[in-house]
Order: C-alpha cells, then structure tokens, then sequence
C-alpha cells in the first residue's frame, strides 16, 4: 500500500526566481492597447477638467488587456464578456463601498470576488492577465469613497471605458482579419523546431511545448469536427464490428474504450468534475484574502484592498508557483515603490506629466511582466500608486509605507494559507487525467486507418488529453503535502500517447494505413521515432 503522503515536504526552489525569459511576441499588442484606451479616456477627462474620475473610466480601459491571442470572433465574445464582468464587478464593489461602513465586511466581500475571480479565469482559460487585472480593479472600488446615487454614473464610466477597450482590441481585424491565425500557426512551426532541435534531457518538455503550439492553433483556425460527426463516425465502426469475422478480445477493448469516451465527454457532471480541482484554489483565495485584509486593517492601513490583491495574485495552481509568485511579488514592488518615490516630483508637476508617466508605466508593465513577474511589478506597483494621485494628493510617506506593509501582509498571509490549505484534489486529478489520456489513445487506434475526418477528431482528442495530463502532472508535482500519484504512470502514458499521436499522423497522411504502427508492441520500438520521455515529472 503506497503511503498516503510523501515522506518529506517538497523544498521551495530559489533557483530562477529572478531570471528573465525572453519577451512575449505580442505583448506590445496587450500594452498599446490598453495604452490608447487609456490616453482616449485621460484624454477626455482632462478636457473636461474631471481628472478625478479616471478611476472608473481605467477600470473599463483595462479590459484591453485580455483576447489578444484569440480569432477576432472569439476575441469579441471573450473581451464582451470580461467588460460585463468588470462591470458587474465593480458594480458590487462600488455598492458595498456606499452602503456598508465597516471595513472588515469590505474586505470579505472583495476576498469573495477575487476568489470568484480567480475560479473563473482558470476554468474559462482567458489567458494573461488572468484575474489579476480584474481583482485588482474591483477590490480597489471597495474602499474608493461613494454614495449610493452615484453609483449608475460611475459604472456608466466603467461600461464607456470597457466599450472603448472593445473597440481598440477589434480595430485590427479591419487591416489583418487573419492576424492571431497566422500568429497561432507560427508559434506552431517555432514550438516545432525548438522540439528538433532539443537535447535528450529537454525534450519531454518540449514535445509538451510543441503539443500546446499546435492545439492552440488548430482551435485559433477551427479545424475541429463536429460533433454529430463525430457519432456517425462512431456508429460506424460499431457497424464494421458485425463483418470483423474472429473474436477480436482487443478491438472489443478499444470500442469498449472508446463507449466509455463518448459517455463522459458532454456530461454535465462530468463538465462538474472536470473543474472541481479548482475549488481548492478558489478556498484558498478566499480565506487567504480575507485574511490579508484583516490583518492589514488591524495593523492601521488605509489600503487593505492591497493586501487582498497580493494574496489573490500570490496564489498560483500549486505550493511551488504560490512560492515563486510571492517572492516575485515582494522584490518587485520593493522595487517598484522606490521608482514611485523617484517618479512622484515630475508626476506632481501637472496633470500632463500624470497622464504621460501612467501610460508609459502601464507599457512597461506589459513588455517586461512575460520576461519575469518580478520585472513586471516595478511597473505595476507605481502605476497603481500614481492612479491614486488622480482623485488628489496624498501624503508620500503614508502611501508607501502602506503598500509595502500591505505586500508583506499579503505576501506572508498568502503562502501560509497556502501551506494550510492543501490541494487534496491534485493527486485525484492525476488519476482522471490518465484514465482519459488512455481511453482517448485507444480511441485513436481504433480511428487508425478510418475516413480522413475520423483520424483528424482522434488525434485532437488524444493530443488534449495529454496535455490535460502534463497540466495535471505539472499541478501534483509542484504540492507540498498530498497523497501518492503515479509518476511513472504517467511518464509512460504520455510517451505511449505521444508516440501513437506521431503514428497515426504519420499513417494518415500515408493513406490512412496507419493501423500495424499503432498497434500495442511487446519487446518492439515503434516504428515512427518519438523523442522518448526522460521519465521524471
């Protein structure tokens, strides 16, 4: 009987904490976009002699920030819905701040939303900036000074701003309508190369790379099937079984394989379960920003929303990455505030100079926060400083001892919620990860040597459920305490699938006769070369 927990906590790395990576190829798409929105709405609202209100119409503006990797189709559903969410957000936000006066309330209140936040980014994948942008907007509106009669009117800013943020994300469709396809199919080919051009030790994690590369991209240029076809495709080999000839013990397996995949694919509790290792997560938001923002308050700052925000932003899919991010978090807001301190002269020398320093900060968070988070919150940190200066002055000295405390706060708070609240589920996870990772590998053999349709619907299948197994893996490697999974289980079931994913890519484009290099082998190498797994995850 395995153990039901490792024999010694898992060390927190050091290694790499700092190191930059190279930039993201489209981060200048997220940045000038938000940049522009932001400069139209400043804009405004210096001409108009209402500074103070660039609060809310930022709110909205921030919202520029999301869908850039996505079809235009698909970018204007996804940044419609994040508009509605910011909205919505803040609507609670600004409410709660006119009609509940007691601080602790308020800070449970923006916990709860963070942790809502932070469910729903994950389990929709929005990609950057995930619900870092959006908690930071609405625990902010918490605690900005509001009356109830006010409330429509600043939430209209919100929604102007937002649909203004719409706009400028779209724009490019009228120039480049194919612009993120072609960008998905790059990064395809460049995942690709990188993969032949790895070391033996570098090349699990590469071939992962190159699988995400090319799932990405089939979904950006909508190549799947459809469903119905699918079944046809399914009742159609059920049909074949009645002409086979001689029991077929293994052919019998794979349609019983198979069965099983189509039950659980579409099945509203399976749809539950598949997301139900994010409540852990979303428990440990919770509790951890509340209790940030307790403390802070009890320690007398004026700005706990800062201490909910960096516990929200520390908390990452597992211990490891909560480490990692909360190390980040501190260094670069320690460096952040001392660029505030050095920026605020000029930034106090008129309402121009205010504008000009917040758009250029919030620019240099986008192209530096890819290379590294850290590097990134040397922007961030100022820039949320200086939107503060908007609605008017306020003392230097107060502001940063605030929010340095409240990052500690949050910082320390996050990663001892962190520790308490463990992920029970990553393990379980694992385990369901690869009972379909093996289900949809049968699946595909099954398909080997099928109609063209059939054989394309397989491999997406199967080329998703390892990477939802490498997701999975990746999860369970990086919790402290839990109990045991399978590792080389898992090793070997995404070599296997790995191998029948490159075999019957290979036997469909000889023709569909893929069938013989697909089969399961006993003492035999396949016959097309896959990179093998190094066999640790």
């Amino acid at each position: 009987m395995p153990k039901p927990f490792p024999a010694r906590p898992l060390p927190l790395p050091l290694r790499g904490l700092v190191r930059l990576r190279p930039a993201a190829d489209i981060w200048h798409k997220a940045a000038f976009s938000a940049a522009a929105t932001m400069a139209v709405c400043d804009l405004v609202l210096l001409s108009l002699g209402r500074l103070d209100l660039v609060l809310y119409t930022a709110a909205g503006a921030l919202c520029a920030l999301y869908g850039h990797d996505r079809p235009y189709a698909v970018r204007a559903r996804t940044l419609a819905w994040v508009v509605l969410a910011t909205v919505a957000g803040v609507g609670i936000a600004l409410t709660c701040a006119a009609l509940v006066p007691s601080a602790p309330l308020l800070v449970l209140g923006a916990s709860l939303l963070a942790a809502a936040h932070k469910m729903v980014c994950d389990a929709t994948r929005i990609g950057p900036p995930g619900n870092v942008v959006l908690t930071f907007v609405t625990s902010s509106a918490f605690f900005v000074p509001q009356r109830i009669g006010e409330v429509p009117g600043h939430l209209g800013l919100v929604l102007a701003g937002g649909a203004l943020a719409w706009l400028v994300c779209m724009a490019p469709a009228l120039v480049r309508p194919y612009g993120p396809e072609r960008i998905a199919a790059a990064r395809a080919l460049e995942a690709a190369a990188g993969l032949l051009r790895a070391e033996a030790a570098d090349a699990a994690r590469a071939r992962h790379a190159t699988a995400a590369a090319v799932s990405a991209a089939r979904r950006a240029l909508g190549h799947e099937a459809a469903p119905r076809d699918a079944l046809r495709r399914a009742v159609a080999q059920a049909d074949a079984a009645l002409t086979a000839g001689p029991a077929d013990p293994a052919g019998a397996e794979r349609l019983l394989a198979h069965a099983r995949l189509l039950r659980r694919e579409g099945a509203p509790a399976a749809r539950l379960r598949a997301h139900a290792h994010l409540v852990p997560v979303g428990v440990r938001v919770a509790v951890g920003a509340t209790l940030a923002g307790w403390v802070s308050l009890a320690l007398g700052s004026a700005h706990p929303y800062w201490a909910v925000v960096t516990a929200a932003a520390v908390f990452q899919a597992n211990t490891t990455s909560t480490w990692q991010r909360a190390v980040q978090r501190a260094l670069g807001n320690l460096l952040g505030l001392l660029l505030f301190t050095a920026l605020l002269p000029l930034a106090r020398s008129g309402e121009v100079a205010l504008v000009l320093l917040t758009l250029l900060l919030q620019i240099g968070a986008e192209a530096f926060i890819a290379r590294n988070y850290w590097l990134g919150s040397v922007c961030v940190t100022p820039m949320a400083l200086l939107l503060g200066e908007f609605g008017g002055r306020h003392p230097a000295g107060a502001l940063v001892a605030d929010r340095w405390t409240d990052t500690l706060v949050g910082v320390v708070v996050g990663l001892t919620v962190c520790a308490l609240v463990t992920n029970r589920r990553a393990a379980g996870r694992v385990h369901e990860a690869l009972e379909r990772a093996a289900a949809a590998r049968e699946a595909a053999r099954a398909a080997a040597g099928g109609p063209a349709d059939g054989v394309r619907a397989a491999r997406e299948r199967l080329g998703a459920a390892l990477l939802e197994l490498r997701e999975a893996v990746d999860v369970a490697a990086g919790e402290w305490w839990q109990a045991a999974w399978p590792r080389r289980r898992a090793a070997e079931e995404e070599r296997e699938g790995y191998r029948v994913l490159a075999a019957l890519g290979a036997g469909a484009g000889a023709g569909g006769a893929a069938g013989d290099d697909i089969a399961p082998r006993h003492g035999r190498g396949p016959r097309t070369p896959v990179p093998a797994a190094d066999g640790r995850i």
